[in-house]
């Protein structure tokens, strides 16, 4: 062991992914949640290009693909449930709109913990409440009263990271709102839901179903145009009513599937945004996932970026001798321009799905269609556009490491 000691927030995937590498690498890991344990559920994530390889990297292609939800692949269908346009799994390669790996945000989760567990420190049902840097530490005081003393923190908390809020300053200066607000939550499969994806649009609002494996439940999702968002994200039942005002007069199933709000256990709504900043460290304490560089659910690349992102910080600071200057500087100059392609991405997708909302500032010029050479470029750039370092000569562990449970 290299007897560095890194504190990772956050529990979803970037945190895990991210204990994984930094393990390997010889470092001990604390992983601390606030949440109680780890959140079922959640929306499907997908991987991508060079995702893959750091799956397979990770010795962990096995586990993902077992945990998919096998959706063949989606249909958009018209407010009487008529079949409009059909994408299939296998299309670019498996790379598309509906991939070959796709896999719920909390089952992929599930298998990050599961391979780290026994070599990582898991800390449910606390956070940061204060820390304080020195040139050879961070000192930390958890909401549960105790301190401990790291010699890096990582923030891997999310879009609302309480690290990049202590660290960097309020979230107003880096959250970007794209103008939509994206809700999903399980429901009962009383639809004929089965391997098929099912998508109803309108303009600015769209209403989803979308199998996962437990073939008695489906995913539903809405999304809706909104030039602000100032709803509390921790305040579940204001989030509710905003959707069903929202999506009261929508068409399809939205009114069967609204009926299911009160009774689903794992109801999330939030607005989509990205997160962009001139950069993810400070000192000894650094930013991972969508805490950093958050590009939205309308990239589609937000685990991609958490994993490979996991892969290059480890490896960057590994590399450097655990010295967080030049390590977290590798790391921001490897992964950047990656970040700015799949952010491009994002906006593109936000400008394509909305309408101008009502109270929006009319734009002043129209939109122009974006060159279909510089979008294939772009695409591209955004699914294989990083190098991945074999990092020959840092330690490495190997996938499968058996360690005392802590």
């Amino acid at each position: 062991m290299s007897g560095i000691r890194v504190l990772v927030s956050g529990a979803s995937i970037a945190g895990p992914a991210l204990a994984h590498w930094l393990r390997r690498r010889g470092a001990e890991v604390t992983v601390v949640e606030r949440a109680p344990g780890l959140r079922p559920g959640g929306q499907a994530v997908d991987a991508r290009g060079v995702t893959k390889e750091v799956i397979r990297l990770m010795g962990l292609d096995e586990a993902v693909r077992a945990a998919r939800t096998r959706t063949a692949g989606a249909h958009t269908v018209d407010a009487d449930g008529n079949v409009l346009e059909t994408f299939s799994a296998e299309d670019d390669g498996g790379d598309g709109y509906i991939t070959e790996i796709e896999i719920l945000r909390g089952d992929l989760s599930q298998v990050l913990y599961d391979d780290t567990r026994d070599g990582v420190e898991y800390v449910f049902g606390d956070r940061i409440a204060e820390l304080t840097q020195d040139g050879s530490g961070v000192d930390v005081t958890f909401a549960s009263g105790g301190s401990r003393r790291f010699d890096l923190v990582i923030g891997a908390d999310g879009l609302h990271s309480s690290v990049r809020g202590m660290v960097f300053g309020p979230r107003e200066r880096f959250v970007r709102h794209l103008g939509h607000v994206l809700a999903f939550y399980s429901v009962p499969n009383e639809f004929g839901l089965d391997r098929w994806l099912l998508d109803y649009q309108e303009p600015g609002r769209s209403a989803c179903l979308r199998p996962i494996g437990d073939a008695t439940r489906a995913m539903a999702m809405f999304s809706f145009t909104a030039a602000d968002f100032d709803v509390d994200y921790r305040d579940i039942e204001a989030q509710k009513q905003l959707l069903r005002e929202r999506m009261a007069d929508f068409a399809w199933l939205t009114p069967r599937i609204l009926a299911h709000v009160d009774d689903t256990p794992d109801f999330y709504l939030d607005q989509v945004a990205q997160v962009v900043m001139d950069r993810w460290s400070n000192g000894r304490v650094g930013l991972l996932g969508d805490a950093a560089f958050s590009s939205s659910p309308l990239s589609g690349q937000g685990t991609g970026l958490a994993l490979i992102g996991a892969y290059l910080l480890a490896g960057e600071l590994a590399a450097a001798g655990w010295d967080p200057a030049a390590g977290f500087a590798r790391y921001e100059e490897l992964m950047r321009p990656f970040v700015e392609a799949n952010q491009e991405i994002g906006r593109l997708h936000a400008k394509m799905r909305g309408i101008p909302d009502p109270d929006a500032e009319p734009a002043a010029e129209p939109a122009v269609e974006p060159d279909t050479e510089w979008l294939t470029d772009l695409v591209q750039r955004a699914v294989n556009g990083v190098e991945l370092p074999d990092y020959a000569g840092v330690p490495d562990s190997g996938p499968s490491v058996t360690s005392v449970s802590r």
